[in-house]
């Protein structure tokens, strides 16, 4: 019902670090703009089907979970379990396609 907060918050995070950072030195932080997309996307695919389920909704408080007796808890504990490890999960394999599309860079040349 909300385990889609996680990668948001991870991809407002790099966006940010993304804009900030124009001139990155790094491989990793050449390939930001990848993980970023990867992120925002997975986010709103993840809201979509959200808003199919049901478990989001147009109307305050948005979260169908929260008009229950300890919502909130149970929202915390989604976000925990599966969003942060899903947003781990897909940094992790972001990290494997970056080093290897850098490696793949340096070959070329």
């Amino acid at each position: 019902m909300a385990c889609f907060i996680a990668p948001l918050a991870e991809a407002v995070v790099v966006t940010i670090i993304r804009r900030v950072n124009k001139q990155p030195a790094t491989a990793l932080g050449r390939q930001l703009p990848s993980l970023e997309k990867m992120l925002w996307g997975g986010t709103l695919m993840l809201i979509v089907d959200h808003i199919i389920n049901g478990e989001v909704i147009f109307k305050f408080p948005f979260f169908t979970a929260l008009t229950e007796t300890d919502g909130a808890a149970l929202m915390l504990r989604e976000i925990l379990t599966v969003g942060v490890p899903m947003a781990a999960a897909l940094t992790a394999a972001w990290i494997v396609y970056a080093l290897i599309k850098e490696r793949k860079a340096v070959q070329t040349v």
